[in-house]
Order: C-alpha cells, then structure tokens, then sequence
C-alpha cells in the first residue's frame, strides 16, 4: 500500500484509490483491508481519507494532516483507475465531510474525468439497524452520477451467508458496537479483502478497454 508519508507516485502508475473517513478507526480497518485485497490482485492501492468539517470553520485544516493518511485531493481522485470509497453512516447516509468532499468533485463531472472506471462502496455503524444498506446505496449514488461502474460482492463469498455484525452484496460493512469496541471479524476481514480483489480485477481488466 501506498505510504501515507511518502511522495506521490507517478499518474503513469495505474492505482486503485481507497478513499475513506473514519473517527474511530473501524471504517479505516476496512480500508486496509480493501487494500490489500487491491495489492494481493497485483494493483497499487492508494490510501486517502477526507477532513472533518464543522458547521462553523473558525480555523482551516491544514493541506497535510499531523499524523495519519494524507488528505485526497481531486487530482488523486481524477488520476485513479478505480476507487473505493468508504464512510460511516450518519443517519443513514454517508458522512458529512466525505458528503462535503463529492460537493467539490463538480469539474470531474463536468469533464468526465471518472467515467468507465470501476469503484465499490463500503461502511460500518454503530448498531445493528443503524443504515448500512442505505448507507451504501447511498453513497453510489455520486458515483453512479460520474458515470463510475459500481461492483458489489457476491454471494460466492461464503462469508456473506455466515457474518452477523455485518457484510452485505452491496459492499463490506461491520457493526462497531455503541462503544465503537467490536473490532472487524475475521469473514468481515475476508470479506473486506476480497471485495479489494475483485475492483482490482475488474480495474485492470477496464485500464486497456476501449469505449465509443
């Protein structure tokens, strides 16, 4: 995976983008895991996440964070052959900083930067009931808007039949707990892994595609 401290790579690279927000730390262990999925199918995973925003802005957050992944920038997203994006549920729906985020991405839109290229969703709630399904579906649908093509997970992965604290055909999730103390099982885990094998696949699959 790409290191949060290091240089940027060359855009010649191709690389998947695993774009996230996280404040306790379980959606960011799904991202991981994604993207080592990504890196086990042979692509360059390139690990981003968002600012917090506030009601309020007193003071600006700064271009380069202290500690932890860089923030993404519309280039990084601009410049990836696929992406997977990934957020905890907010009343059902995506977080507002990544909300705040896909707000900016207008001139992507307007020049088609992302169209034809593959992406996949992912979340994780507090309670068992707490949105992850409309979350995901959701958050496709900005996605959709860009013209992406959204993959899913198949029920070929015997770990959807099995997990109860989450992962769903419309990408990995997880249940957290109140607490945000149940860490991510090991089917979740596996199920995070795969669902960063299968984008890659399709990824590399696309990069050489010719569209009309």
């Amino acid at each position: 995976m790409t290191n949060p401290v290091a240089p940027m790579q060359s855009t010649d690279t191709p690389y998947v983008l695993v774009l996230y927000y996280s404040q306790h730390g379980t959606t960011k262990a799904l991202a991981y895991a994604i993207a080592q999925g990504i890196e086990d199918a042979g692509m360059t995973a390139r690990i981003r996440t968002v600012p917090t925003v506030a009601a309020e802005t007193v003071v600006a957050k700064p271009a380069i964070p202290d500690e932890g992944d860089l923030y993404c920038t519309l280039s990084d997203l601009k410049n990836c052959s696929g992406l997977a994006l990934g957020s905890p549920t907010h009343f059902g729906n995506m977080a507002g900083a990544m909300k705040h985020f896909w707000d900016s991405t207008v001139t992507l839109w307007l020049a088609g930067n992302l169209q034809n290229k593959p992406a996949c969703v992912f979340t994780s709630t507090g309670s068992m009931h707490g949105g992850q399904e409309t979350t995901l579906l959701t958050m496709m649908m900005p996605l959709l808007h860009h013209g992406m093509m959204v993959l899913g997970l198949p029920y070929s992965n015997p770990e959807l039949g099995r997990t109860n604290r989450g992962g769903t055909p419309y990408g990995a999730s997880h249940v957290s707990g109140s607490a945000h103390d149940q860490p991510v099982t090991k089917d979740e885990r596996t199920l995070a892994i795969a669902q960063g094998k299968r984008l890659a696949q399709a990824t590399k699959a696309l990069i050489n595609a010719t569209w009309s």
